[in-house]
């Protein structure tokens, strides 16, 4: 399949499966950078092949096949990013962007074998799932994002969900990385802001990062 297709899919899966929920051909326009008539268009085409349901001003829906398409791409794409991530300690934000070609020209034979390489692991360096050979996701998601957490508790952070290059910098300067544990010190609920310390740092964060960052209670 071509790029354009694995993309196509792949971003019809994460949009269905994270807090965006819409998969309407605009808002997948929207994501790939594309119009919205070549977004119909490519869905109208990847219905005929059986990858999506198609239904005017109506979410797309993946079918078997097409959600079979998706983490297969995905798979590959959280394995590069912890592949390189380990290998060569790049950054959040370089280890997503090369994965973003490497997954396409990756086969599932090579797939494996850096799977089998890192000890199969569960996660990819963000916190996301990584898929099974088999296309399935065998972690149960009890994370809450942090706009949702309580004051005076402690929590691990436990998934960052960007591909924003200043979020990842601004994480990478703060403490704020996959495994680290901080304490909610204040929730102002009127401003939508969330106070944490982390490392002996207090930080004050808005809604476009608390509602991204991802964490589990700590006890």
């Amino acid at each position: 399949m071509s790029v354009a297709i694995e993309n196509f899919v792949k971003a019809i899966y994460k949009n269905n499966n994270n807090d965006v929920n819409d998969t309407k051909p605009g808002n997948i326009a929207k994501k790939l950078g594309i119009s919205n008539a070549a977004a119909t268009d490519m869905a109208k085409k990847l219905a005929a092949k059986n990858l999506l349901n198609y239904e005017k001003y109506q979410a797309l829906q993946l079918t078997n096949k097409g959600e079979k398409m998706a983490l297969n791409v995905i798979r590959k794409h959280r394995l590069w990013e912890a592949f390189l991530h380990k290998t060569f300690d790049m950054t959040l934000h370089e280890i997503h962007r090369e994965a973003e070609f490497l997954e396409h020209e990756t086969s599932d034979f090579l797939a494996n074998k850096i799977s089998d390489y890192l000890g199969n692991p569960k996660f990819d360096p963000h916190g996301d799932p990584i898929p099974n050979e088999k296309g399935e996701i065998t972690t149960i998601d009890t994370s809450i994002s942090l706009s949702n957490t309580q004051e005076g508790k402690q929590y691990i952070i436990s998934r960052l969900m960007s591909d924003d290059k200043e979020f990842f910098d601004f994480c990478a300067q703060n403490g704020l990385k996959y495994g680290n544990s901080i304490l909610v010190t204040k929730q102002f609920s009127k401003n939508k802001m969330t106070q944490i310390s982390i490392n002996n740092n207090t930080i004050l964060l808005n809604e476009d990062f608390t509602n991204i960052i991802y964490v589990n209670d700590l006890n």
